[in-house]
């Protein structure tokens, strides 16, 4: 009770005051009928929303009065506990070499020290978690305090499964067993530091895409929709929840509900176990006491809650229940807040009644950090302050868990309504097997990630308009640059060099698609490291969700230039136009996602997207035909994606073998002849006939379009094998960026 005392000391008023007397007679009723950690339903449905204005909270108190369900409260709390022993991680960092160090000795006599196994003179082993142990309940928050660099994070990590089990020594247990890594990343929870969200989303739409996510197929609609109001109103979130999230170009939600947002969108299925990097980081002081309130909720519900906070002020240091100091990978003290001040007046430096007990207790942990000694006497201290505590405690307690083993505790906590994710309560299974991999089959999952897509893009219609802007604008100049192009030799040039820059242009406007993913990326690293859909779901969607765009976008282009250039083919030799250009965004997108799956940064993806579709165009034919490429080069020609599509439109073009383009006369245009008279051309024709025993006259047929395709070395494909492998190549793209996915998105330190 005394972090309710602590809060009214801290509060005031007589409303807060009278709340926490209800509190205070709920949990001595509670307590007296064996019961500590009700349900989330359960908490929500028994305790209102009570924050008043003097708690600062920026939205207004919510009740649910409901208090009919009492059938499953009176059944035992069957508690959790997750214990860590000597957690061990570390690093190679290279040396700083320098020259004078190199050809330092150690004097004689002077011992150096056992060698650091893999030690050696370009690098040392640097320790980041050093022999940690601790452990945390259900019903109680954990914070890891510590200075910037004190293996706050690394220890959060290592808990929750993010640093690889080889790198990382120590064991971790849940009620005594090992934790499966499959069995932790369906029980638990973690909450990045950075808030990553959709901008343009509701708070209420994101809450409600990842309950479509984490909940089962066979939870009705409307009970998803309960859950996620129940959670709105254990979030404070009511006057928030048609507010868009926003970003820098939009005005959105404010960053404390940003961040509890974040909170709620891990713990829509309420899991057993909670990580939080930070969680407060960023806010004011008032912020950040509501979303360590509402961990408090969380955590009262029958969670496990473990966070790492950089600086706690007084009033959150009443909400937490344990406390974990780390100097530079080591534990300095272990236990609750109260105990701070004795465990530092044992140590000798008594806390002052008027300071905040962290803040003097991190700032004489980093005044320490600066002294020749270090911590190393505050870290033995701590080991025998502990040993000490253990010694008085009485022997014959009873064990956390009452003997419970890990199958029979989460069965109990399944029926009681923890991990809403299609879960079974059988005991007779491994604690492994009574959770399932996900929640939703995988067509379930494309229509959920493609509608959320859908949303997030429909409210920034201007992203659409101005990709749309560029087509045509493009189509446009290219329509009235080569208008109705006629069949002379000049025209059969002009339309070579029309198609190689329209098919390259399908290419160079698919590159808009590469900040897609790159700002995508860590929320779909979040939302797959806890298995709240496949990978090869989001790939499906992605691709899915693009398609519309690019027939929008591929029929203006081809309705602006078919026409307006006079090309061959009539309606027909449009559709299979059009269906060229589709197959080209196709590619070019499929492509661009590609390297968004492998490229770090936008700057870098542009760079090499520029580079790339340049070698294309220039390997695709137009520049120097198929027969002129060298054969060290050749290989490149038949990987080029401009040139099948290409290749495609100058045979849709040029297919026709009646179709002439270069008739008696019009043989000389393209060589220095052709500015000699036409009575004179007329004479060389009549000279070339009697030569070569053929009648060639003015309107003799010299070239057909078999004989420019011929020319251009377009002889190996047909223009439909040029459209199936164009498609292929998009195909091709897709799947390589699944891999890229699935080898670039393990989110493991090493």
């Amino acid at each position: 009770m005394s972090r309710i005392v602590a809060e009214n000391m801290l509060q005031g008023g007589e409303n807060v005051q009278f709340y926490d007397q209800r509190v205070q007679q709920a949990m001595e009723m509670s307590q007296a009928s064996a019961y500590t950690s009700p349900t989330l339903g359960q908490m929500l449905k028994r305790v209102g929303d009570v924050r008043k204005e003097v708690t600062g909270d920026e939205t207004p108190v919510h009740r649910i009065l409901d208090m009919s369900d009492t059938q499953s409260i009176s059944s035992h709390s069957l508690p959790f506990v997750l214990s860590f022993n000597n957690l061990t991680y570390s690093v190679k960092v290279r040396r700083k070499m320098t020259f004078p160090a190199m050809l330092r000795r150690p004097a004689a006599g002077v011992s150096t020290g056992d060698p650091v196994p893999g030690e050696n003179l370009f690098t040392r082993t640097k320790f980041l978690l050093n022999n940690i142990s601790g452990e945390a309940r259900d019903g109680e928050i954990v914070a890891v305090l510590g200075a910037s660099g004190s293996g706050k994070s690394t220890l959060i990590d290592a808990l929750a499964n993010r640093i690889a089990k080889e790198s990382l020594k120590g064991t971790i247990t849940l009620n005594g067993e090992p934790l499966d890594s499959r069995l932790l990343k369906v029980i638990s929870a973690y909450v990045m530091q950075d808030d990553l969200l959709y901008p343009m989303l509701t708070v209420e739409e994101t809450l409600m895409f990842a309950a479509e996510f984490r909940l089962p197929r066979n939870l009705s609609n409307s009970k998803k929709k309960m859950r996620v109001q129940a959670l709105i109103d254990q979030l404070g979130l009511r006057n928030a929840a048609k507010t868009i999230i926003g970003d820098e170009g939009h005005r959105g939600v404010s960053g404390g509900e940003r961040r509890r947002v974040s909170i709620g969108i891990d713990i829509i299925h309420d899991p057993i176990i909670l990580f939080l990097d930070e969680p407060t980081s960023g806010l004011d002081s008032t912020s950040a006491y509501m979303v360590v309130k509402v961990l408090q909720r969380i955590a009262q519900s029958g969670s496990i809650v473990i966070m790492s906070i950089h600086q706690p002020s007084y009033r959150i240091l009443g909400l937490l229940d344990r406390m974990l100091f780390l100097s530079r990978g080591q534990t300095v003290y272990s236990g609750s807040p109260m105990n701070l001040p004795h465990f530092f007046a044992d140590f000798g430096h008594p806390i002052p009644d008027s300071e905040n007990r962290t803040e003097f207790a991190l700032d004489l942990i980093r005044e320490l950090e600066g002294s020749p000694g270090g911590t190393k006497s505050l870290v033995e201290f701590n080991k025998t302050w502990e040993n000490t505590k253990r010694s008085n405690e009485n022997s014959e307690m009873l064990t956390p868990t009452h003997g419970l083993t890990l199958k029979e505790a989460i069965s109990a906590s399944i029926s009681r309504g923890k991990l809403v994710s299609g879960t079974t309560s059988d005991i007779h299974t491994s604690p492994a097997s009574m959770v399932p991999t996900y929640a939703n089959p995988f067509w379930i999952e494309m229509v959920v990630l493609s509608k959320r897509s859908f949303t997030n893009s429909w409210r920034v219609p201007e992203l659409f308009g101005i990709r749309l802007g560029a087509i045509v604008v493009t189509g446009f100049i290219l329509a009235t640059m080569f208008w109705q192009l006629d069949d002379s030799p000049k025209g059969v040039q002009e339309r070579l060099g029309f198609f190689a820059f329209a098919m390259s242009t399908t290419f160079y406007t698919c590159a808009d698609a590469l900040p897609v993913f790159l700002q995508e990326r860590y929320i779909f690293m979040r939302e797959t490291a806890y298995n709240a859909y496949r990978r090869s779901s989001y790939c499906l969607s992605h691709a899915l969700v693009s398609l519309p765009a690019l027939i929008f976008l591929s029929f203006a282009f081809a309705a602006i230039t078919f026409w307006a250039v006079g090309l061959e083919g009539g309606f027909s030799g449009f559709l299979f136009y059009f269906a060229i250009i589709l197959a080209s965004f196709w590619a070019g997108n499929s492509f661009v996602t590609f390297l968004s799956g492998v490229v770090p940064s936008v700057m870098l993806g542009y760079t090499i997207v520029v580079a790339i579709l340049a070698y294309f165009l220039l390997f695709s034919g137009f520049f120097i035909n198929r027969d002129r490429i060298p054969p060290y080069w050749i290989w490149f020609h038949y990987l080029s994606l401009v040139k099948y599509p290409y290749e495609a439109v100058l045979q849709n073009e040029f297919d026709d073998p009646t179709k002439c383009f270069v008739k008696g006369i019009q043989l000389f245009d393209n060589s220095p002849l052709g500015n000699v008279p036409n009575a004179l051309k007329e004479k060389l024709l009549s000279t070339m006939s009697n030569t070569l025993n053929v009648k060639i006259t003015s309107s003799t047929c010299v070239t057909t379009g078999a004989d420019i395709l011929v020319q251009q070395g377009i002889t190996d494909l047909s223009k439909w094998n040029c459209l199936w492998i164009t498609i292929a190549w998009g195909f091709f793209f897709r799947v390589l960026f699944y891999f890229s996915l699935l080898l670039g998105s393990k989110n493991k330190r090493r």
